[in-house]
């Protein structure tokens, strides 16, 4: 076993496994301690899922279960299960420096338009060229 991997405690283990889904119909699933060590592993070092030691077992059970368990909302229980806070935050800052448009997105380049109105376009000279 590598030494950089992490395992939920006993005492973490006690207060999540109360939380987890129970009777629910489809295949068996596997050890849901070792599942759940990989994930808070995948989302402490911030790898790929793809990247996910072995140890864990395949990174494909790893993000099925985050996601799944993610849409049900489980995650914010365990977390206040493990901390004592909810976890959500009151307000959320964006910062403007990733948000970028294209250069012709405020029209700046390209000058006037080649076609007029079309008021202009009734009274004006027909033209056999545009």
């Amino acid at each position: 076993m590598r030494k950089q991997l992490y395992w939920l405690s006993d005492a973490e283990w006690k207060r999540l496994e109360p939380l987890l889904p129970r009777g629910r119909r489809g295949a068996h699933r596997v050890d849901d301690r070792r599942v759940i060590s990989g994930i808070v592993h995948m989302l402490r070092s911030g790898a790929r899922w793809r990247d996910c030691p072995p140890e864990y077992g395949p990174y494909t059970t790893i993000y099925n279960r985050f996601n799944r368990w993610s849409r049900q909302g489980l995650w914010f229980e365990m977390f206040e299960a493990l901390t004592g806070k909810t976890g959500i935050v009151g307000s959320v800052a964006i910062d403007s420096s990733h948000i970028k448009a294209h250069r012709s997105a405020a029209g700046g380049k390209g000058g006037t338009s080649g076609r007029p109105s079309a008021v202009r376009a009734v009274a004006g000279r027909r033209k056999s060229t545009p």
